[in-house]
């Protein structure tokens, strides 16, 4: 197989390379490296600019609502008449902000760019296992993003039934204006999406288990490669059943079925539908929606993982113990979704084996968290821009889980669910900890993408002001919640029982708004150094993972030449007895040294 430094992204199999065209190389390019950073950029960067500027419009009318506001004017147009945002267009941002966080930016920034980074250079393989099925995966990601956009220009309004888009709301075209046409592109937009997301996970699958080189036993793989295995494993099981839901609620839409409807009067008409429930779409939605957040969450922590051992300067605490918790979140994920469903007409027996499945989840998690800190306890901390967004995160799967843990009982989840307390305890577990986890990846990974180094110093302020913003909107919410607070009203100025908790509502934004401006901190100091960073040498953190052995200018097959065999675990910093505080997993092992396993 010739492996020369000018190609870039064909499959293996193609020995007379030739020069590449722009095309080729940078738009339908099959090479992983260059797939991740499309990811990146389509998934993080562009739609994760609009998810946040949606979720700063939800907050500017939750603080002060009914004023008129010269954003909603230029922005929303028609929606806004006067600048005073309309109460169906709030629903619908909440809607698409949701949508879009938690697929399009969480699920493709993370597993789309990272496991499309990292798995192939960590377990030493030329390349993903099919680099045209790779090519698919994002060509329908980028097409799912398009129709989710055009959603927005619909002339009745995008789809405005919720994130969850739960039944009725969403299968009558009648019930309201973003249940028309909106609706539908949001449910083609998602169909295109999940099967981008199976075709990426079963590559990311099957390269992982016939692709490893020479001596990288599943044992010896870095965490992040075992976090993103089970991760795309996660996805294979539950991605299909959230399509099934999606068409059978378009046939319900379109074909006159009754799978989700039944007895529904619509202005003072009685409707045809009979025999359908609407809990079944629960059942169908949260059977893939709560695996969705560990399909979110387990690459986070997986990149956690890589970088908190690498900065600490030792090796990870209890390695086997993280496999063995990544494997039991990923089986318990797909047996807790009847929480979300406690008050919504589930047989409350049911309520009762779900709050028992849910409670055993936190045993994994708070395994992880326990290992994160014990990894960190007497390390030699290397606190750079990844590091401190990995201890970020550390903190905010702590705090976000406890709550988890009430709203996993189904006899304390009655007093506050649908209230601003659920909206704390996700956001700051899912939503947080996983921007964090993918901050620090790209903060860590930079310079394997690039070639350069990231800006340490803005790093520092993107970090600190994002850290004390996030708990500064998240921690009031669940007092507010407490109080009674309920999500998803545009305004509560027509209940004078909220009336005192305005004035948190607009600290709220205001920490909002400053943690929105510290994300153009981010993204000037990612653009800028793309260009003008300074250059990196070939092992800037000094890691013992095979990624940094591969040279730094991009190339087609990763390596030249033979590609590396590894001959120890992951883990080697600070081994007693050894010359320098990392041993990468290439080197031989010396006469008379042992492998750590823990």
């Amino acid at each position: 197989m010739s492996v020369t430094a000018e190609t870039h992204g064909h499959d293996d199999h193609d020995v007379h390379h030739h020069k590449e065209t722009f095309v080729t190389k940078y738009i339908f390019s099959q090479d992983h490296k260059m797939i991740a950073k499309q990811y990146l950029i389509t998934g993080v960067i562009i739609m994760g600019i609009i998810g946040i500027m949606m979720s700063l419009m939800i907050r500017m009318q939750i603080a002060w609502p009914e004023q008129p506001n010269v954003i909603f004017e230029a922005l929303l147009g028609k929606w806004a008449p006067g600048g005073v945002m309309d109460a169906d267009i709030y629903l619908a941002l909440v809607t698409i902000h949701g949508t879009i966080m938690v697929f399009f930016v969480l699920t493709a920034g993370l597993s789309g760019t990272f496991s499309n980074l990292l798995i192939p250079l960590q377990i030493g393989a030329r390349d993903m296992a099919s680099g045209f099925l790779n090519m698919i995966s994002y060509w329908l990601f980028f097409v799912s993003c398009v129709i989710m956009i055009l959603s927005f220009f619909v002339e009745a309004g995008p789809a405005a039934a919720g994130w969850t888009i739960y039944p009725p709301l969403s299968a009558l075209p009648m019930a309201q204006g973003g249940s028309g046409m909106g609706m539908t592109l949001w449910l083609v937009s998602m169909a295109i999406f999940i099967a981008s997301s199976l075709l990426g996970s079963l590559n990311y699958v099957v390269t992982v288990i016939n692709l490893r080189t020479k001596g990288m036993s599943m044992t010896r793989l870095p965490l992040t490669i075992w976090a993103f295995f089970v991760t795309a494993i996660i996805g294979v099981v539950s991605f299909p059943v959230l399509l099934s839901a999606a068409l059978l609620l378009i046939m319900d839409r379109s074909f006159g079925t009754s799978f989700f409807l039944s007895d529904i009067f619509i202005q003072g008409e009685v409707l045809h539908y009979q025999g359908g429930s609407p809990v079944l779409f629960e059942h169908l939605f949260w059977f893939l929606g709560h695996p969705e957040v560990y399909i979110v969450l387990l690459p986070a922590l997986g990149i956690t993982s890589e970088i908190i051992a690498t900065n600490s300067r030792k090796p990870i605490f209890g390695y086997r113990a993280m496999v063995a918790s990544i494997l039991a979140i990923a089986f318990l994920s797909t047996i807790v979704w009847g929480h979300h469903m406690f008050i919504s007409g589930m047989n409350p027996f049911l309520g009762s084996v779900f709050t028992f499945t849910t409670l055993l989840i936190a045993i994994p998690s708070a395994v992880k968290a326990f290992n994160y800190i014990t990894t960190l306890w007497k390390g030699n901390l290397q606190l750079n821009p990844a590091m401190l967004f990995s201890i970020g995160l550390v903190s905010t799967f702590i705090t976000g889980g406890l709550t988890g843990i009430i709203l996993g009982d189904s006899a304390l989840d009655i007093n506050v669910h649908d209230t601003y307390f659920v909206v704390a305890h996700f956001h700051l577990v899912m939503g947080i900890s996983a921007l964090y986890g993918l901050f620090a990846g790209v903060y860590h990974w930079f310079p394997k993408m690039f070639g350069r180094m990231m800006n340490k110093n803005l790093g520092y302020f993107h970090f600190w002001v994002t850290a004390v913003c996030a708990y500064g909107v998240f921690f009031p919410m669940h007092f507010i919640g407490m109080a009674g607070l309920p999500r998803r009203y545009y305004t509560n100025t027509a209940f004078p029982y909220f009336d005192d908790l305005a004035n948190i509502n607009v600290l709220i934004t205001v920490f909002a708004l400053v943690a929105g401006a510290a994300q153009l901190v981010f993204l000037y100091n990612f653009i800028s150094s793309m260009f003008y960073g300074k250059e990196t040498e070939q092992n800037p953190w000094k890691s013992t993972t095979l990624e940094w052995t591969a040279p730094v200018e991009h190339m087609h097959g990763n390596w030249p030449g033979e590609i590396p065999h590894v001959h120890r675990w992951a883990y080697d910093y600070s081994k007693p007895g050894a010359d320098d505080d990392f041993i990468p997993q290439h080197i031989p092992l010396k006469e008379g040294e042992e492998e750590l396993q823990h």
